[in-house]
């Protein structure tokens, strides 16, 4: 992975972790009155605990639910949750009951709404990249064109946190590598199941993206979000190995397995016109890792802020909000799920630096940022329970349906 500006160790604002008793139970969303008081550690699965503790924060006291994980234990497992289709967003409680998860918290940013351009829907997809059970779900949206807080220096789109085939947490980055192959030549592959798509490229589209209109993917510029959207478009569809419909325009609809459409943008639709119905095509995509040699199980994006134990350079420390963490220590082996409070006592929340001396404070080497603010929730199912429950108190009062998120699971 490429070597990142670190923070050094001085001037570091020292963090309080205090066992939380009396306090939020957790059982309920927002609105409801403290219950009674949880245990400050909770086994609720084989390899798996769940417990809360209030942090003293800058801008006030801030409390975290926290699940931890022992990714060497055989029973029990982590992979992405997430709708069922790319460009989908649903509840993490309902993600989790769906997939039979024992607990879960959410994940990557998202193409929330879409007020720049009129008539243009949001799709719901998420920014980064997104590996699940094993299987490439998409790539990452030019940075220009992503949804969230700025980034730290020297990081971007293709971040991603993920667990490999050997049941170890990595942070990584993850690139697209891909490919068309036509009569006329090859050219490269610039977008897979992307909300956005680069300037002059084309990206495809198949069955995992789901039924969303692929116009959003040809809107905006590879550095400015609110951009218009391009009117030099082309899009064809391949079955078999065949083009077998173009159109001038992105389409919508469900796209049926062993079918990819390929949507072009300036360049990329001028290529994509040279195609005539019937001309063999063959369409290659897959995800590179910057550092790892080992297959992703699950990858999900957002961006990193503790890297070796140091915090990345350029960290936001002014704005405070509820936040979304996750991270590991231990050589990858023992993963920890962070998801602050939304509760009226606590909605200011943390910001960016607080949170990565919050991890580090827990024993993390390395932390990774995902969504917050709304979107910011934990879930937890205890043995025999038919259901998980909400844990922390969203801060908009009611769980956001997102785009995807971790879920742990019983293995074995």
């Amino acid at each position: 992975m490429t070597r990142r500006h670190r923070r050094s160790a001085a001037g570091r604002t020292a963090l309080t972790v205090v066992t939380a008793f009396g306090v939020l139970a957790g059982a309920a969303l927002a609105g409801a009155a403290p219950a009674a008081a949880v245990p400050a550690s909770r086994r609720i699965a084989p390899g798996v605990t769940y417990q809360q503790f209030d942090v003293a924060a800058a801008a006030g006291p801030a409390h975290a639910h926290l699940v931890t994980v022992d990714l060497g234990n055989p029973h029990v497992r982590v992979d992405l949750l997430y709708p069922g289709a790319v460009a989908a967003r649903a509840t993490v409680s309902g993600m989790a009951n769906s997939a039979g998860a024992i607990a879960g918290v959410n994940g990557d940013f998202f193409h929330i709404s879409e007020t720049q351009h009129p008539g243009v829907e949001a799709t719901g997809a998420s920014v980064g990249p997104a590996i699940a059970d094993g299987q490439v779900l998409k790539a990452a949206v030019p940075a220009g064109q992503r949804f969230g807080p700025a980034l730290p220096p020297g990081t971007g789109t293709r971040d991603v946190f993920g667990v490999g085939a050997d049941r170890r947490a990595r942070l990584d980055r993850l690139s697209l590598a891909g490919t068309v192959k036509t009569p006329e030549g090859t050219f490269p592959l610039k977008g897979l199941n992307q909300y956005a798509l680069a300037e002059n490229s084309v990206g495809a589209f198949t069955s995992r993206w789901g039924s969303a209109s692929r116009t959003r993917a040809v809107c905006g510029t590879d550095t400015q979000r609110s951009g218009p959207c391009s009117t030099d478009t082309y899009e064809v569809k391949v079955r078999g190995g065949r083009v077998v419909s173009a159109s001038d325009t992105p389409g919508k609809g469900a796209i049926p397995a062993g079918t990819t459409v390929l949507v072009g943008r300036e360049e990329g639709a001028r290529r994509l016109r040279k195609l005539s119905v019937g001309d063999a095509v063959r369409v290659t995509h897959r995800l590179v890792a910057a550092s790892s040699g080992v297959p992703y199980a699950f990858a999900i994006g957002g961006f990193p802020v503790l890297e070796g134990g140091e915090e990345l350079s350029g960290l936001d420390d002014v704005t405070s909000t509820v936040r979304t963490a996750v991270g590991f220590t231990g050589n990858g082996r023992r993963l920890l799920i962070m998801a602050l409070d939304g509760g009226a006592a606590y909605r200011t929340g943390m910001t960016v630096r607080e949170e990565a001396e919050t991890m580090r404070s827990l024993g993390v080497s390395d932390a990774f940022n995902l969504d917050g603010g709304g979107s910011t929730e934990l879930v937890t199912r205890g043995a025999g329970a038919g259901a998980v429950t909400v844990r922390n108190h969203p801060s908009g009062g009611a769980e956001r349906p997102v785009a995807n998120g971790i879920g742990v699971f019983p293995a074995g």
